[in-house]
């Protein structure tokens, strides 16, 4: 993966995850779990990198605004 940007975490609630999982389907759920709760720039697809088991994702979320349930 791209190195982290320092303004995604320029300030104390914003947070970048790097996601690894066995297939897309896992990885985008995961993401999922994570954009129902906080506020979050989501990725639309995931990446695999040669010679490397399974997919990668990352996604952007800001702590400081949880969503309503």
């Amino acid at each position: 993966m791209n190195p982290i940007n320092e303004v995604h975490v320029s300030e104390p609630g914003l947070v970048v995850v790097d996601v690894a999982a066995a297939d897309a389907e896992t990885a985008l759920a995961f993401q999922q779990l994570l954009a129902d709760r906080w506020a979050t720039a989501t990725a639309e697809h995931t990446t695999r990198d040669a010679g490397e088991p399974g997919v990668r994702l990352r996604c952007y979320l800001d702590l400081n605004q949880p969503l309503d349930s």
